[in-house]
């Protein structure tokens, strides 16, 4: 992440040594200004929102339209 190589992290834990490590990870992703993921639904969605983008067919809604009866 330091040297550049990383545009993403989806980091999920499981058990107390994870949710340690994943401090210095979050750490380092956010100073290096670096996309952060903490579930899968999370990064499932990013992962869609690029694909999306390249595929030029991102469009916006309000998420009120979403529940709109």
């Amino acid at each position: 992440m330091k040297n550049g190589g990383v545009q993403l992290v989806i980091n999920t834990t499981d058990g107390m040594k994870s949710i340690s490590d994943s401090r210095d990870i979050r750490r380092t992703a956010l100073l290096a200004k670096i996309p952060y993921y903490t579930t899968i639904d999370g990064a499932l969605a990013a992962v869609e929102g690029i694909v999306a983008l390249q595929k030029g067919s991102l469009t916006v809604r309000s998420l009120q339209s979403y529940f709109a009866a």
